[in-house]
């Protein structure tokens, strides 16, 4: 039998000595990033936003010692060794370049997506390289605790060959206001996590296929609503990611049942979980392995939540690349192969075909 033990669902914290600046002071900021911060212990010492007075608010409830009035300010104070950006993507490349141009600034975590098109992701992949910068983005679901495990049991070969996957979502998101200027929504927004995961997984696909329908409860206009995209990799193994931001009514009185549920299918074995997201609640995982339980059901367990806990990991890899001088293990090297991804899922649903991500250049 497996020991639960043998699991790893949250990182260790190896390093923790940088100094970081954050920028944005809205949900993800305060409620993620800054709580997963002062539960690790890593120091910021500075924060802006595109309202001071936000700033500051966030700053008196996490006990940070210094406001600027601008994002740019932040980027040019000495002290500041690390840049979190939490900025909309079509902001978000300016002020990137603007730290790569400080020599105090040793690395930046900037958000996903990287930029609003692949072409500038890839400019500002080779625009960190050539400044001899750390760029990092933030694709938190890898270090979901679900995510986590499940690689490790994939690792183990306790499933075997993989054969089958899902990622199944029915939940309704929070579009930010920002999205509204945007004609690309979900895909580009919400897949985008479930994408990134399963490369995170499986490796990089060969092709993808990808349906979409307007999402009637989404009032301002938009490309993509409800998607689904199938994936096939070069193992064999092929995947489906649904995203449906509809899920059913919500009213007064109508019980919903949002949720996200994956599962995972080989010869050996088969796992299954849930992603806690919607509901607040942990994560979930089981698994049976003809391999390493006896056929039997084995659910690890574990306290934490993607929602702040994995926030832990994204800048803990950030701080140990800094530390170490090794790539980060969310390079924006590997974020462009995810934003290329997407881009084929656009270029399936324009053209009503499958696309093979050879078509889209990323070098």
């Amino acid at each position: 039998m497996a020991e639960i033990a043998e699991f790893e669902p949250d990182v260790k914290v190896r390093n923790r000595e940088y100094k970081i600046g954050c920028i944005g002071a809205g949900m993800i900021m305060a409620e993620c990033h800054l709580a997963a911060y002062k539960e690790a212990g890593f120091p910021v010492v500075a924060i802006a936003s595109r309202t001071e007075a936000n700033a500051r608010k966030v700053a008196e409830r996490w006990g940070i010692a210094t406001v600027h009035d601008t994002p740019e300010r932040l980027i040019e104070d000495s002290q500041v060794e690390i840049i979190d950006l939490a900025f909309p993507p079509d902001q978000q490349p300016a002020l990137i370049r603007h730290a790569l141009k400080q020599t105090h600034v040793k690395a930046i975590l900037a958000q996903k997506p990287l930029a609003l098109s692949l072409g500038e992701a890839i400019k500002l992949r080779d625009e960190a390289k050539a400044a001899g910068k750390i760029l990092s983005v933030n694709q938190n679901m890898r270090y979901d605790q679900s995510m986590r495990v499940l690689k490790q049991i994939i690792g183990q070969g306790a499933l075997g060959d993989i054969i089958f996957a899902q990622i199944d979502m029915h939940a309704i998101p929070h579009w930010q206001t920002f999205l509204e200027d945007y004609d690309r929504l979900t895909l580009a927004n919400m897949s985008v996590h479930h994408l990134d995961a399963l490369r995170f997984l499986f490796g990089d696909p060969d092709e993808i296929t990808t349906l979409t329908r307007k999402d009637p409860r989404t009032r301002f206009d938009h490309s993509d609503g409800i998607t689904i995209s199938t994936m096939k990799f070069p193992s064999g193994v092929m995947a489906v990611s649904l995203e449906d931001v509809w899920s059913g009514p919500r009213q007064d009185g109508y019980k919903d049942d949002q949720h996200i549920t994956f599962r995972v299918e080989g010869t050996e074995g088969v796992a299954r979980g849930t992603i806690g997201w919607p509901t607040g609640a942990a994560s979930t995982l089981s698994y049976a392995s003809a391999r390493t339980t006896g056929g039997e059901w084995v659910t690890p367990a574990w306290d934490t939540m993607w929602f702040p806990h994995a926030f832990i990991g994204v800048m803990e890899q950030l701080q140990h690349a800094v530390a170490t001088g090794t790539p980060p293990a969310l390079s924006v090297a590997d974020n462009v192969k995810t934003m290329a991804l997407v881009e084929a899922g656009y270029r399936s649903i324009a053209e009503a075909r499958t696309v093979r991500l050879s078509e889209i250049a990323i070098n």
